[in-house]
């Protein structure tokens, strides 16, 4: 039986946190699926630099992603009820509630666990695991 697993995020400007996200959430199944949030969806931080399509790609280009899709414009459960997955990866410092979580998938009859996944830490202190600190440098340097 394959174990499937979904991961989500707005992957504004990849790094390598990202990519240690999604590694990890991969290891938790078979498949990773990636809901990549559109513009719409994202409220709790500046709106994204990149278009969703292309932020897309950009994550469904790395080998540990099966499929990444973008997210529903309203209702951000609509994709975890179509793929219904085993398992939801969340980020070690993703701004979800994992108990509105849980209770909303149990609402809506999705049989599946709520993980979190662990924090990378940075290999110096030149090394950047967030677009807002990546944004901060260009506009510091380039700005």
């Amino acid at each position: 039986m394959t174990r499937t697993v979904i991961a989500q995020g707005t992957f504004d400007i990849l790094h390598p946190g990202h990519v240690h996200y999604l590694e990890e959430a991969a290891a938790m199944g078979d498949e990773l699926y990636v809901i990549v949030a559109r513009v719409t969806n994202v409220d709790h931080k500046e709106a994204p630099v990149c278009p969703a399509t292309q932020r897309r790609d950009v994550v469904d280009a790395l080998e540990a992603v099966d499929e990444a899709i973008l997210g529903h414009e309203t209702d951000i459960f609509v994709p975890i009820e179509e793929i219904d997955p085993d398992v939801i990866a969340l980020g070690h410092d993703q701004h979800h509630d994992d108990e509105a979580i849980a209770t909303e998938l149990e609402r809506r009859g999705i049989d599946c666990d709520v993980r979190r996944a662990s924090a990378r830490e940075p290999a110096d202190d030149e090394q950047l695991l967030s677009t807002r600190l990546i944004i901060e440098r260009i506009l510091a340097r380039r700005g």
